[in-house]
């Protein structure tokens, strides 16, 4: 299950100060992933987050700015940028008007930048919003994981992301084993777009992949969030 199970007499009982949003995308992954591969990796490590540190789950936000994916086989849907940002800043605004005022933005799709833009907005006013993973934290969580490639490496329905679905939902996961292809130099991806670098929408190695680097890979994410919660927790509010 993709979505929350909560009722509204859950959530009061629970106290909650603060929420997590999973923001996915609908893109092509190759041929091996289904186009929702986005989705269900940042809601499966949202509802670790919600579960181990108490934080109200929201359901994920289906569509994202997958631009650059356009063009590269079939089935990718895109939203632009500013639909985005209105979206979170007005679901960091609800969540204000109920009293919850930190957001943790959990973003499965590494292009939509305009995350960095909107937490930091929301930060400056009243509330306060943290993009949970910059790639540092990813990198360390696929060292953890015994991950052979870097993030950057390893771009797009690579080792890492075939090794979740592996993981969660390996009834999703088609022949991975012939699907590598590298592409570590990218200059002008938003430029270009990706089917420039990889016409079979691959950037990694799907084929390093297994289901033990998968759960491993969100054990990892969910113990790193211990601290970046702390840190969203300490930030002081405005007054609303």
């Amino acid at each position: 299950m993709f979505l929350p199970s909560t009722t509204a007499a859950d959530v009061k009982k629970q106290n909650l100060d603060a929420a997590v949003l999973p923001i996915g995308s609908f893109e092509q992954h190759g041929a091996h992933l289904p186009l929702a591969t986005d989705s269900m990796i940042a809601w499966l490590i949202a509802e670790r987050l919600a579960t181990t540190y108490n934080l109200m789950l929201l359901p994920t936000i289906p569509f994202s700015c997958s631009h650059e994916h356009e063009g590269v086989l079939a089935g990718t849907v895109s939203i632009a940028s500013t639909t985005l940002y209105a979206q979170v800043n007005d679901i960091a605004d609800s969540l204000q008007r109920q009293g919850i005022r930190r957001i943790a933005l959990i973003s499965g799709h590494g292009g939509n930048y305009v995350l960095s833009n909107v937490a930091q907005e929301v930060s400056a006013s009243r509330n306060r919003a943290m993009l949970v993973y910059p790639d540092k934290i990813w990198d360390q969580a696929r060292d953890d994981a015994g991950c052979e490639l870097t993030a950057s490496q390893d771009m797009h329905a690579g080792e890492g992301e075939t090794s979740i679905l592996l993981h969660a939902a390996p009834d999703q996961v088609g022949d991975y084993m012939s699907a590598d292809h590298r592409a570590d130099q990218r200059p002008d991806l938003l430029l270009h777009g990706l089917g420039h670098y990889a016409p079979e929408g691959t950037i990694g190695q799907p084929s390093l992949a297994s289901a033990d680097k998968g759960k491993r890979l969100l054990d990892a994410l969910q113990d790193l969030f211990a601290e970046r919660l702390e840190q969203l927790r300490a930030a002081p509010v405005g007054s609303a």
